[in-house]
């Protein structure tokens, strides 16, 4: 929860790296919460609001975390777009975010404190 957070407070964040743990920790705890969300609606059988308004809560922190994640590996935040591409784009981005922190770059210092 506290990695979640962590990218909530930094939501409009593009500077700067973010490590693997960061990104994914974010991910999962979005994932859960969108599947909690989406169970009590249609338990409830409401409208989708709640789903609705929680993915745009979130649509900034996710873009921005995915970004610091691309600095992270070396790779320019421009990248992003090619997950527009249908099938091969989705699958490149996920890609680089498993990848490992490269060395100190033009983002800033490694995020695991050693070069």
């Amino acid at each position: 929860m506290e990695w979640y957070l962590k990218v909530l407070k930094n939501y409009v964040g593009f500077e700067g790296r973010a490590r693997r743990t960061e990104y994914w920790m974010f991910a999962l705890v979005s994932f859960i919460v969108s599947i909690v969300l989406l169970t009590l609606q249609l338990i409830t059988n409401l409208t989708p609001l709640f789903t609705t308004l929680y993915s745009l809560f979130i649509l900034l922190p996710t873009l921005a975390v995915t970004v610091r994640r691309l600095h992270d590996t070396g790779r320019s935040g421009w990248w992003y777009f090619i997950s527009f591409i249908p099938l091969v784009g989705g699958i490149i981005i996920f890609v680089f975010t498993c990848l490992d922190s490269v060395e100190d770059n033009e983002y800033g210092p490694n995020p695991k404190g050693y070069s």
